[in-house]
């Protein structure tokens, strides 16, 4: 299958020129601008003369639910959702049910994603207190890295034994260390203190000030410090708060941080609105630490946009900052928001690229993918601007079947995703017996 893309304008590498790109099966075999005319027999050509051709996102964070959690999600559904959004690679968190943090459980998940996922997968590997010794027993080309919870919101994966703290930072094997950092002492009072004054389920106007700035920044800061002393890679999920950002240098490679779509988009002005549908762990906090966020995108000092993407049904939504469970779906809107927030001024369409595909490719070492190169795999996405539609439970393919962007109207359309050079997506028709491709990392 021969594939010819044109007149688009691709954005890549920091820059964005009109031109060509030719897939044969699933490999680019050619990147040209304009005054290069393509030659040969295609079997598919696509006319891209009005959008923007951009690589497929990369998404370093997200919970599909699968196994044990699948009447809220699951990998077919969440890979869907991906693919319609412009995503054609994720990797997925270890809380799930069983948790991966065995060996066992780590291989039934991919074996599951063979069979279900629409597009690119892989898996972080869990830590807890005592399975530091599977470390060195994981295949290191098969995942992007390990996952810790220094927080309080998964139950027990939460680890917070100083040793074994200690034996993880130390044994990742050159790996990133993905670190949920919240200092659990700290939630537990501040839960205590507002449940003493409100009563057992208080507004959810709160949520930010129970799981408060300095809970972030004492686990953040005890993270990096550990990094720094062991040599880590550190890269620290959801950064929230304009202070942690303190703690990151720009365009460090070896300690770094994400911020997810939400924490971009919202701040604890939007909770009267919003309600429950915005809660997630760590908190959306304030106007300023969002607009911390924002500017760091542009600084280095943040490293990657990520989703968080963490389905509930609606009716576990319900309730305030103790009842309510936390976590949105947003990796269906993950690009077109980051579009739109191009469209405002925050970075430019080529830092967006940098921080959705290029920047998790090259961190995480992952092979073949994140750029459009030639000899790289197909994985692309075609952005329309100037397109006006609105998000309606009708078009929300999450299997939760709800979204924090009802009733948005975006500005920007994903009219084709490729995933492998397959059109698993393509002008509203959906590829649903197409299946993606294990991600495979350097060491």
């Amino acid at each position: 299958m021969k594939t010819l893309i044109s007149n688009a304008i691709i954005v890549n590498e920091g820059k964005s020129f009109r031109g060509n790109v030719i897939i044969d099966n699933d490999i680019i075999t050619e990147v040209n601008d304009n005054t290069k005319m393509p030659s040969g027999i295609f079997d598919c050509v696509i006319d891209a003369s009005d959008c923007y051709l951009l690589p497929g996102v990369i998404d370093d964070h997200v919970h599909f639910r699968d196994p044990g959690l699948i009447d809220k999600a699951d990998i077919e559904s969440e890979s869907r959702a991906a693919a319609v959004g412009g995503v054609t690679s994720f990797f997925d968190m270890p809380n799930t049910l069983p948790q991966t943090t065995s060996l066992e459980s780590l291989n039934a998940k991919f074996w599951s994603a063979k069979i279900k996922s629409h597009i690119n997968y892989s898996f972080f590997f869990g830590a807890t207190n005592t399975n530091v010794e599977l470390f060195g027993q994981l295949d290191m080309r098969r995942i992007p890295g390990i996952k810790l919870f220094m927080g309080s919101s998964t139950g027990n994966m939460l680890v917070d034994r100083e040793e074994s703290l200690k034996k993880i930072f130390q044994s990742t094997n050159g790996k990133p260390l993905m670190v949920h950092c919240e200092d659990t002492s700290i939630i537990n009072r501040n839960m205590t203190e507002y449940k003493n004054k409100y009563g057992e389920d208080p507004d959810i106007k709160y949520h930010p000030l129970i799981r408060s700035e300095e809970a972030c920044y004492k686990s953040t800061s005890t993270a990096v410090k550990m990094a720094k002393e062991y040599g880590t890679r550190l890269h620290v999920a959801h950064v929230t708060t304009a202070r942690e950002l303190e703690l990151f240098a720009p365009d460090d490679d070896k300690i770094t941080a994400e911020v997810v779509v939400g924490h971009l988009l919202f701040s604890d002005e939007d909770y009267e609105r919003m309600g429950a549908r915005i809660k997630v762990n760590p908190a959306v906090k304030t106007k300023e630490d969002r607009d911390a966020l924002r500017k760091a995108l542009n600084d280095g000092r943040i490293a990657v946009i990520g989703t968080d993407h963490a389905p509930h049904l609606i009716t576990e939504k319900m309730g305030g900052a103790a009842k309510a469970m936390s976590g949105m779906p947003m990796i269906q809107f993950s690009l077109v928001s980051m579009l739109e927030l191009v469209d405002e001024g925050v970075l430019t369409i080529e830092r967006m690229v940098q921080l959705m595909c290029h920047r998790p490719a090259s961190l995480f070492g992952v092979e073949q993918r994140g750029y459009i190169r030639k000899g790289y795999k197909a994985d692309l996405v075609v952005v329309k601007p100037h397109t006006p539609w609105t998000v309606s439970p009708t078009c929300i393919e999450s299997k939760c079947g709800w979204s924090p962007m009802t009733g948005h109207q975006y500005d920007w359309q994903v009219v084709h995703t490729f995933c492998n050079g397959h059109a698993v997506y393509s002008a509203g028709d959906f590829s649903n017996d197409y299946h993606g491709e294990e991600i495979s990392f350097s060491v």
